[in-house]
């Protein structure tokens, strides 16, 4: 096969993969960015989780509005892009983008936490964050809903969801504000 095939070939296949085990890479528009941001209010020194960073959009918006912010990644050729991205946006120690799956990853310390998910994988998630998360901590998925919880607010595509309490077994822990 010539390398003027195969490197094509490569790329897709880095980008299929991950779908069989969570979801594809789609470029997060920079409307939808402006939204989640708008969305979080994020407080300058808060923990922002990107799972699923891709390119590091996510992570860089928080970082510049002044969060920590993590993104978690499991397409190398991503993960490497991001880091790019994260140092010509000279936010080096403030964003960080980590080629491992977010499913074994511990999230407690985070306040928010920002995915692109596919339907297939909120039952899982919802589960992780409804156990991990501190009380408070707000949660931003763009195009896919958690099938138990109800949002506080959607906008745009992008669902918000307020963790409400520190048992996982109240029921209604991630519950629409009154």
């Amino acid at each position: 096969m010539s390398s003027l095939v195969a490197f094509p070939v490569m790329i897709l296949l880095l980008l299929l993969i991950p779908l069989i085990r969570g979801a594809p890479f789609i470029f997060t528009h920079r409307k939808t960015v402006a939204t989640m941001l708008q969305l979080a209010g994020v407080k300058p020194g808060e923990r922002v989780a990107d799972l699923g960073a891709g390119d590091g959009r996510l992570v860089i918006a928080f970082a510049q509005a002044g969060a920590e912010a993590h993104g978690y990644e499991i397409i190398p050729i991503l993960v490497w892009l991001a880091r790019r991205n994260i140092r010509k946006a000279g936010l080096t120690g403030r964003a960080f983008v980590d080629l491992r799956n977010f499913f074994h990853e511990d999230l407690s310390s985070f306040q928010i936490v920002t995915v692109f998910g596919m339907a297939h994988l909120m039952p899982k998630l919802e589960t992780k964050l409804l156990n991990e998360l501190p009380p408070g901590a707000r949660i931003l998925s763009h195009a896919f809903a958690f099938p138990t919880w109800q949002p506080i607010r959607k906008e745009g595509g992008v669902f918000l969801y307020e963790k409400q309490s520190s048992t996982p077994t109240d029921g209604g822990v991630l519950a629409h504000k009154e």
